[in-house]
């Protein structure tokens, strides 16, 4: 399954949707794509979360090494309609003091 699906680029942003399980087996992938997306067209990074059914510690980490790379560029990272249960897993790691997490 596709997991970033790119959905334009428009007011300086780089809106990516993310759907299905992001975890040990795809987060490289995952990384590869977002830097793809973020490469054709540099902004802030929006993801539509939607349709992403599970994330584990990894994809947590591969989230904060994407942040990195789009502050130092004077960006910024937005996740928004994350389902109840991942939403959880970014507070309880206190990941939304360093992104916006909706």
């Amino acid at each position: 399954m596709e997991q970033v699906k790119v959905l334009g680029y428009a007011d300086n942003n780089v809106n990516l949707a993310l759907s299905g399980d992001i975890d040990l087996s795809n987060a490289k992938e995952f990384y590869e794509a977002v830097a793809a997306a973020y490469g054709a067209q540099k902004g802030n990074i929006r993801f539509d979360c939607a349709a992403l059914n599970f994330i584990d510690s990894t994809a947590l980490g591969t989230f904060v090494k994407i942040l990195k790379t789009v502050k130092t560029d004077g960006y910024g990272m937005s996740l928004f309609g994350l389902q109840p249960k991942i939403k959880k897993l970014f507070l309880i790691c206190s990941l939304d003091s360093i992104m916006d997490i909706a």
